[in-house]
């Protein structure tokens, strides 16, 4: 969320900074970079139940991903609404 937001990318607002609370980064992760995070938190589950757009099983908070050399190159989607 913190790369999308730094270099203007539309349709990441992040409102709440990162913090948990807005659900402004929703994301859909590509199916390939799905088995390579780390599963939902029970806080993530819930606010992902506050997302503009539907969420589904490839479904994450862009603010939950952190950059490292597992997740470099990662390919997401930007809902239509956030």
């Amino acid at each position: 969320m913190k790369a999308a937001t730094s270099n203007l990318v539309d349709g990441i607002v992040g409102e709440c900074g990162g913090d948990l609370s807005c659900a402004t980064c929703h994301v859909f992760v590509d199916e390939a970079w799905a088995d390579r995070l780390p599963a939902r938190s029970p806080e993530e589950e819930g606010m992902l139940e506050a997302t503009a757009a539907v969420p589904t099983q490839f479904s994450r908070l862009s603010c939950q991903i952190a950059c490292s050399d597992q997740t470099d190159g990662i390919v997401v989607y930007i809902p239509d609404e956030q």
